[in-house]
């Protein structure tokens, strides 16, 4: 029976998305129902066989290389800081984004990154019919996260239209970064963390094509090339890249720092008029009726419900923390559908994050398409973590 609920609630997700959609005769269902197949595919691949969990393992190592390498740069200049046992926020998953950015750029400089967009990005198309960039963003996104993707094709989002830059926008709130892939894997479970990021990823690319469809022409489906005379020389590149990075960090602290202070303030608003009463509560009775849509019995529903309440009025290691001392009391499948949730960056933060990285990086007039449609945003990305764990549930009972 449970398993029947967590299958229904697949339909449930994506027809919500649907009825969400602005312009829903363009929908391609062809591509959704691709994708959907492929997703089935991959997550019995990584927790149905050995060699998937072996490959998933390997190229997360790549990344927690890039990561140690980043923390060096960091250490030497902070080097009280990260001696801590408990990193801040800040130096763990902010100031590596300098070195990623620049790591990425180098890649970019000498054509190899763009080479990649162009194949990897073709095959993806070729697969979701869906266009060449955007396929290549969500694979891009498992675990470079939504920020650092966004900086790395910053040349090319800054020749695209505004109703394309969306499609990026709303794919970016279903990401995570690697530089914390560390602090989940010391509280929740390594294989639902690998699980969740390839899903969210593809996810994204299949629900933001519901949220916002378009036609991309042949002319347009492109990867953006810059001219020998929009080339700098390379330490430019490098010494550009970094500073590009460091106001990024600036930006996106300064967003995160405002709206967890904006969320603190509310709560306090409404423990004025209701004792107890928080935003996270009311999240968590909102939450109640998908928690049962995951296969879960009343209890652990609503445990969950309360998980998913924290993660969007704060942010998801709050909630993996509250999972973390509960983990040996729960059952295996609800272990899996909370742990797969709460595996992204799907907040009002992320919002804030999102706006300030297309800010930064292309300026005012062309970031406030973010700020008109926030409300796709949040849906996309609530959406994309509920779709990811019922898939992940179908297979671990």
């Amino acid at each position: 029976m449970f398993f029947f609920l967590n299958l229904i609630g697949i339909f449930v997700v994506i027809g919500l998305v649907f009825l969400c959609s602005p312009n829903k005769r363009n929908v391609k269902w062809r591509s959704i129902i691709v994708l959907a197949i492929v997703e089935v595919i991959i997550t019995w691949f990584m927790l149905g066989t050995k060699f998937g969990a072996w490959t998933i393992n390997l190229i997360a190592s790549f990344f927690s290389f890039l990561v140690s390498s980043a923390y060096q740069g960091i250490s030497f200049a902070f080097p009280s800081a990260m001696s801590i046992p408990h990193v801040d926020f800040f130096f763990a998953a902010l100031m590596p984004i300098i070195f990623i950015i620049t790591f990425f750029d180098i890649l970019t400089y000498f054509g190899i990154l763009t080479w990649i967009i162009d194949k990897v990005g073709w095959v993806i198309s070729k697969i979701s019919g869906l266009p060449k960039l955007e396929s290549f963003f969500s694979i891009q996104m498992m675990f470079l996260g939504n920020t650092e993707a966004l900086a790395v094709i910053r040349q090319q989002l800054a020749v695209l239209k505004e109703n394309r830059l969306l499609t990026f926008g709303i794919m970016g709130m279903s990401s995570i970064s690697g530089s914390i892939i560390g602090a989940y894997l010391t509280m929740v479970p390594a294989k639902y963390v690998f699980a969740a990021i390839p899903l969210n990823c593809l996810n994204a690319l299949l629900l933001a094509s519901m949220l916002n469809p378009i036609f991309v022409s042949k002319e347009a489906d492109i990867v953006y090339i810059p001219s020998k005379e929009e080339k700098r020389d390379f330490f430019s590149t490098i010494s550009n890249s970094m500073i590009v990075g460091i106001n990024m960090v600036i930006v996106i602290v300064a967003m995160v720092i405002g709206y967890v202070a904006l969320t603190a303030c509310l709560n306090g608003i409404l423990e004025f008029f209701v004792k107890g009463l928080t935003i996270q509560k009311i999240f968590s009775v909102i939450f109640s009726p998908f928690a049962y849509l995951l296969g879960l019995t009343g209890h652990d529903a609503a445990y969950v419900a309360q998980l998913m309440g924290i993660k969007l009025a704060t942010n998801e290691f709050v909630a993996m923390m509250d999972l973390k001392g509960r983990l040996n009391g729960l059952a295996p499948h609800t272990v899996a559908v909370a742990t797969t949730f709460l595996t992204s960056f799907a907040n009002f933060s992320t919002v804030g994050m999102i706006y300030g990285t297309f800010s930064s990086i292309l300026g005012g007039d062309k970031s406030a398409i973010i700020g008109r449609n926030v409300w796709r945003l949040l849906v996309s990305g609530i959406a994309v973590s509920l779709l990811s764990a019922m898939l992940v549930g179908l297979f671990v009972w």
